[in-house]
């Protein structure tokens, strides 16, 4: 019974969002061309980074939004689905990428791929909501194979682009599944970013096999930025996250009580949902929402399309492992280190990578504000680098390098260090 009202309310909210999303559309003031700005999107590569309030236009990219946030919506309706901490993140995740990297023409092969999977496991489709969100990481390349493969000039959709977009997203759909699985052991539970794995190192195979191996040059790398939005991207996402903030208070019985309890949790292998109930997670969605929000404003961030899906992005684990006490040190690294290098803290690339850095606050609530400070500015150093492995196509490429930090630190930590935890179980034991 209570999984049944957990499900209804999520199922609810998501749609709530979804509407958001459908009336920015509407309001926007560009709102007269919101079908060709949406066309410009379907039909523009998504290699990273691209700003879809530029390619297309404002109306274009919540639109969308809308449409991508719409069929997530629906996966979580299929018949026996289970919705937790980890669906809200599917969700958040998926929808903040559809403002740069994911559209509702892109993620279908994926979606096939995954279903493939289900049905030759002889297993309800219900068990894989989930990941039939996160294994479209690799949107952006069946965009390149539809619209410009072998070469670097967007072309018109052919039949063999068309049958060669599908055959690879269908492809990494039906593997991720089993990669992901495995995540977990090389992490343990310190990357939320779990499901980057697959999409990091099939990304990296594809770049390799499609592109290296058969002769063809790697598009490159180069960000395609509009102007800064404030106008409409900071009253859309304040008012998503303080709407979020107040439906979590009153699922809450109208109170903050037991929020600061949440604020000591670790993050680590937990679910908001159902360690603090389903008030107190959305409760910090909200008010982590507006945490990110006022980051991104203080750093004197550029409020494009990017920016505004990243704080989605980031919002994501809101329900399953971060919050605004366990992501503060991690933002700290980030900042220091931005002191030493040559990449400013408001510079988009390292704007999305603070992001995903985000995905390491498991390592700040089991061992403390220090080990988040080392994995964010590690996470800073490493981030600009890893796009060259998978060829700009993987839009986990923050979450991948989240889960390179913690290979390295991990044992470190392990070998050298006593959690939070074992350090209180040892005072305890002297006295």
């Amino acid at each position: 019974m209570k999984q049944n009202s957990t499900g209804k309310t999520l199922r609810l909210y998501f749609l709530a969002v979804v509407l958001c999303c459908l009336i920015a559309a509407v309001l926007a003031p560009d709102r007269g061309a919101m079908l060709t700005g949406l066309r410009d999107i379907l039909l523009s590569p998504a290699q990273l980074t691209r700003d879809y309030f530029f390619l297309g236009n404002i109306s274009g990219t919540f639109l969308n939004m809308a449409l991508v946030g719409a069929v997530c919506t629906a996966l979580t309706c299929l018949p026996g689905a289970v919705l937790k901490g980890s669906t809200v993140a599917a969700f958040f995740l998926t929808l903040g990428f559809s403002a740069w990297g994911i559209n509702i023409l892109n993620l279908w092969p994926f979606l096939i791929g995954v279903a493939l999977h289900a049905l030759a496991r002889r297993k309800p489709l219900a068990e894989f909501v989930d990941l039939f969100l996160f294994s479209t990481a690799l949107c952006p390349l069946v965009s390149d194979l539809l619209l410009r493969y072998p070469g670097g000039e967007v072309h018109a959709i052919t039949a063999a682009g068309a049958l060669l977009a599908l055959a690879v997203g269908m492809a990494v759909g039906f593997l991720t599944p089993a990669i992901a699985g495995h995540s977990p052991n090389l992490h343990k539970g310190y990357n939320l970013y779990s499901a980057a794995l697959p999409g990091g190192l099939l990304g990296l195979f594809l770049v390799a096999l499609l592109y290296k191996t058969a002769g063809y040059e790697v598009p490159p790398i180069e960000a395609t930025l509009g102007d800064s939005h404030p106008e409409v991207v900071i009253p859309f996402c304040g008012l998503v996250f303080l709407a979020t903030a107040a439906l979590g208070f009153v699922l809450n019985g109208r109170s903050f009580r037991g929020y600061l309890g949440l604020l000591r949790s670790s993050g680590h292998k937990e679910d908001f949902t159902a360690k603090h109930g389903l008030g107190l997670a959305i409760l910090n969605l909200g008010i982590y929402g507006l945490f990110i929000l006022a980051y991104y404003c203080l750093v004197g961030a550029s409020f494009n399309s990017v920016t505004m899906g990243i704080m989605f992005c980031m919002v994501c684990f809101g329900a399953a492992g971060s919050h605004p006490g366990n992501v503060w040190p991690i933002l700290l690294g980030y900042f220091l280190a931005s002191l030493l290098g040559v990449n400013a803290i408001n510079a988009q690339a390292i704007l999305v990578g603070a992001c995903f850095a985000s995905g390491l606050a498991p390592l700040t609530g089991a061992y403390g504000w220090w080990a988040g400070l080392i994995g964010g500015a590690a996470h800073y150093t490493l981030v600009t680098s890893i796009p060259a492995l998978h060829g700009g196509f993987c839009l986990y490429n923050g979450g991948f390098t989240s889960l390179l930090i913690t290979v390295i630190l991990v044992p470190q930590l392990e070998m050298f260090c006593k959690t939070k935890e074992e350090r209180r179980l040892a005072r305890a034991s002297r006295k």
